[in-house]
Formats: structure tokens, sequence, C-alpha cells
């Protein structure tokens, strides 16, 4: 597997070795000792989620406040751009983003570890999104952050998106208190 890191310190983006032939294909989509040693990857996981969307639909940017959770996306169906912004208050890159297209096609992975607001678009007519999460989803710690918060600058390739009302009123980063 190729292990590209970003920017942002601890999110990587891994490219998993894929054997294809005419029948078709076969990867791994997690070893825990190779993603530890290749992508750093040390927590263990304790719950996968997978969900399915329509093109157009925005979910994010969401995190838990207490329980923060890593998460290890891929998608399986379709094609979303996703995107990880830095809310750890110490960090030297608090505020910033980065994004990845993630496809069926190219079977790539984001690592979003915890302490990182996280959210995806569908650019398909539909995304099945598969992610391994190092935390259990707390309804009562979730917390959201404004999907264009101005400070973010975050370039979403739809302008226009399908929003839950959670996400559509959600407060911009300076206002949340993390």
């Amino acid at each position: 597997m190729k292990v590209i890191h970003t920017k942002l310190e601890g999110c990587v983006v891994i490219e998993p070795k894929v054997f294809g032939d005419s029948r078709g294909f076969f990867l791994e989509t997690f070893h825990l000792a190779r993603y530890q040693s290749k992508a750093g990857i040390t927590l263990p996981f304790c719950q996968d989620n997978h969900s399915r969307s329509a093109k157009g639909v925005l979910r994010g940017l969401h995190f838990q406040k207490n329980k923060p959770q890593g998460k290890l996306v891929r998608v399986v169906q379709g094609e979303v751009y996703d995107v990880a912004v830095d809310i750890r208050k110490n960090s030297g890159t608090f505020g910033q983003w980065e994004g990845v297209i993630l496809s069926e096609a190219n079977k790539k992975q984001f690592w979003v570890p915890p302490g990182f607001a996280h959210g995806f678009i569908v650019l398909s007519d539909t995304a099945d999104f598969e992610y391994k999460c190092t935390d259990f989803y707390d309804a009562s710690d979730q917390g959201s952050i404004l999907w264009s918060d101005p400070s973010l600058g975050i370039p979403w390739p739809i302008s226009n998106p399908l929003l839950s009302e959670k996400d559509s009123c959600a407060p911009c980063l300076s206002d949340v208190v993390i």
C-alpha cells in the first residue's frame, strides 16, 4: 500500500494495493500490522458504519467533543469529495483542512484522526460510504461546523448541497466550543 501524508499531522491518504484481472479485483481494506507500521494508525476500531447518499448530499462537518473519533473512510460505490478539518486547539494546523476524492474507481482510503471535523459531498448519482471508527457514536457528544464557514474556505465542488437541518444551521468554527 502507498501512504500519502497530508499537510495535517496524522491525516493520511492510503492507496491500497489492488490485485485485479478479468474476473474482478481483491484488496485489503485493513490489516492491523500494516496500517500501524506504514500509516501510523495505532488506535483500535470499535464501530463500522455504512451510509448511502444521493448526488449533492453533504454530510458534515461533524465531530465529537469529549470522545473524538478517528475514522478510516472509503467509498465502495460512487464518488465523494471528502474533507477533514483540524480542530485541535494546540495544533499548528488548527482550522486548516484537507480534501480528497474517494471513489469506487480509485479505492483510496482517508485516515481522519481524532481531533478533526469530517464531512463529505456526493459527486456521483449515489455513493456508499464506509468508515471504521475508534470510538462509539454518542449523539449527546456530537458537534458540527458550518460546511460553508468562510474562515475555512473549503472549495466544495457543488455550491448548493442537500443538507440536514442540523448541518444547515451549524456554527462557524470560531463559534464552536471545543
